[in-house]
């Protein structure tokens, strides 16, 4: 289908994850293009122009965001500079879809939701997670056809065998000595990154399905390099959800979660991302005694969440993908569910601040 006019879409970032999902996501993407490019490293700015031929490569932020044909930003940057340069992109006037985590304190991202509010500025969290066709199947099913929901289980095992099935199936990325990392280096609080990186998908996916969270019980366990949160979790409706945590299990990858409702149920297989394979979901009506299984043939998220972010900028669509609002409610959960796996108590996500 012919986009009458297409986004004009600048990545801010040429590193991992620009490589291997947003670079290809605009090529790809019906009613986006990338116009333009935009990293402090000459080396990698160089390599992903001439790959990517987008019409414009900058080396300084401030300058693409000035340039008046450019529409939205995609930052896909460590998670310490997401609020700072999606601050800086909101006040130029642009759109932004900000790679998960939101931000790495609660406050930070409250006042990036502040800022977004008194806009009419798009701001799409990249929880892809919701452009997975068996998901977003699953969510329609408990909302028009299960009734009440009775309980909600939850999963994100990643593989000790990640990197071996990754290392096949991602592009070969490119790497610079003059790259900008954030002080000291994050990553190596692991028991932190762990919950940042891999933990806000699995919160995300929770409330995408069963609501707002409103409290937490968690705990937590490391033996032999494997990372463990147990997490009983509270929703607003009053139900009550298991999640799992685990980085990483000794087996292949495992996710995926299991919805118990009064007129049916839902249960569901998540892949490696990197595979682009829809989640394996099955379920059950009761109504008509039947089992139903979608085909989801187009399983690229990164091009559907850039699109989905497209049509609600140009189209005015719904806005399918996480809000600013989703994405400070993300990290509060995670917030939580730290303390409580460090005090050992219930804790309720309004009584929470600061960072993980």
């Amino acid at each position: 289908m012919n986009e009458p006019r297409k986004l004009n879409v600048g990545v801010l970032g040429c590193g991992p994850i620009s490589q291997a999902a947003h670079l290809e996501a605009c090529a790809r993407a019906r009613n986006a293009d990338l116009y333009a490019i935009c990293d402090v490293a000459p080396d990698l700015l160089d390599k992903m122009n001439a790959k990517f031929a987008p019409a414009r490569a900058y080396s300084d932020y401030d300058a693409m965001l000035a340039d008046p044909n450019l529409d939205a930003v995609v930052i896909g940057i460590a998670d310490q500079f997401h609020v700072p340069m999606a601050e800086k992109a909101i006040r130029a006037g642009k759109h932004v879809l900000v790679e998960k985590p939101l931000g790495v304190t609660i406050e930070e991202c409250e006042a990036l939701e502040a800022l977004v509010r008194r806009t009419d500025r798009v701001l799409q969290v990249g929880n892809m997670k919701r452009f997975d066709p068996g998901i977003a199947y699953a969510r329609r099913f408990i909302r028009e056809e299960m009734g009440e929901m009775l309980a909600l289980k939850a999963w994100y095992c990643d593989s000790t065998y990640r990197y071996e099935v990754t290392e096949n199936v991602m592009p070969i990325l490119a790497a610079s000595e003059a790259a900008l990392k954030p002080e000291g280096n994050p990553k190596l609080d692991k028991q932190r990154y762990f919950m940042m990186t891999h933990g806000s998908h699995l919160v995300d996916t929770a409330r995408y399905l069963g609501g707002e969270i409103e409290s937490v019980q968690a705990w937590h366990a490391q033996r032999f390099g494997a990372y463990n949160w147990l997490c009983t979790v509270e929703f607003a409706s009053g139900i009550a959800g298991q999640l799992d945590l685990t980085v990483a299990v000794r087996m292949d990858w495992h996710e995926g979660f299991e919805v118990y409702g009064e007129h049916g149920s839902v249960v569901a297989k998540t892949y490696n991302p990197w595979l682009f394979k829809a989640s394996d979901v099955e379920v059950f009506s009761a109504r008509d005694g039947e089992y139903r299984r979608p085909l989801g043939a187009d399983a690229h998220f990164y091009r559907l969440q850039l699109e989905g972010f497209a049509d609600a900028i140009l189209r005015g669509a719904p806005q399918i993908g996480a809000t600013v609002a989703d994405g400070t409610r993300n990290l509060r959960a995670m917030v939580a569910i730290a303390r409580s796996a460090e005090s050992g108590r219930k804790v309720r996500l309004d009584e929470v601040g600061g960072a993980v």
